[in-house]
């Protein structure tokens, strides 16, 4: 996305909250949903809890970074995939003490509930501050220098630069050829993607706090 600076100041977004129109927001997701849109979430002053089945990528890069915001810096791990299939994508955001006596409410987003139809995103990014899942990497290469982490590839490359997008020259980082993540709960600053396909979109506004949750194990 031409206007992004990863963990820069300048952030191309449509926010996820509630006190705008739910009917723009509908529309977007309708666009995502038939794969129109470039995407970029990303949440006004507070974070927002992702979980799903299964994310599966391509071309996983990770590296520490620092998200800008409305209201200050936020350290994060970024996550990139140059493709990625999602199941049973969730992602929630829950905004308390509305004026005007709404009080809270939860603005929830669900997709890729058929495993055969799984949420299909290219040039992925998750700035996220807490991740827990079962996670399975080929080829992994880890304690590469953050700005050698997309060489081999050239993904996450700024065209013209050779250098990694957003990433500190000698910082932490690792690559891998392929990543499998199950069971996944996160919480995220922002997610970013070239392409975001939303399969079985489902958003719905919540009057209470209801946080995606996955489902117990079988």
């Amino acid at each position: 996305m031409s206007s992004q600076i990863r963990g820069g100041t300048r952030w191309k977004r449509f926010a996820l909250v509630m006190v705008p129109s739910v009917v723009a927001t509908a529309a977007v997701g309708v666009g995502l949903a038939q794969g129109a849109l470039a995407a970029s979430f990303s949440v006004s002053g507070q974070d927002f809890k992702v979980t799903a089945s299964e994310l599966n990528g391509d071309n996983f890069i990770q590296y520490g970074n620092v998200a800008s915001g409305d209201v200050g810096n936020h350290p994060v791990a970024v996550s990139g995939f140059s493709h990625a299939t999602i199941t049973n994508m969730c992602q929630s955001v829950v905004t308390p003490n509305l004026p005007f006596g709404l009080g809270t409410w939860t603005l929830k987003l669900k997709a890729g509930t058929d495993v055969k139809n799984p949420v299909v995103a290219e040039n992925l990014y998750l700035d996220v501050s807490q991740l827990d899942a079962d996670a399975t990497f080929t080829n992994i290469d880890i304690g590469v220098a953050a700005k050698d982490l997309g060489k081999e590839t050239n993904f996450g490359v700024q065209p013209g630069t050779g250098a990694l997008d957003g990433a500190k020259a000698y910082g932490f980082g690792q690559r891998a050829q392929k990543a499998v993540l199950t069971d996944v709960e996160q919480r995220a600053w922002a997610t970013t993607a070239g392409t975001f396909k939303l399969t079985d979109l489902s958003l719905r506004l919540n009057n209470n706090a209801d946080e995606c949750q996955l489902p117990p194990k079988k």
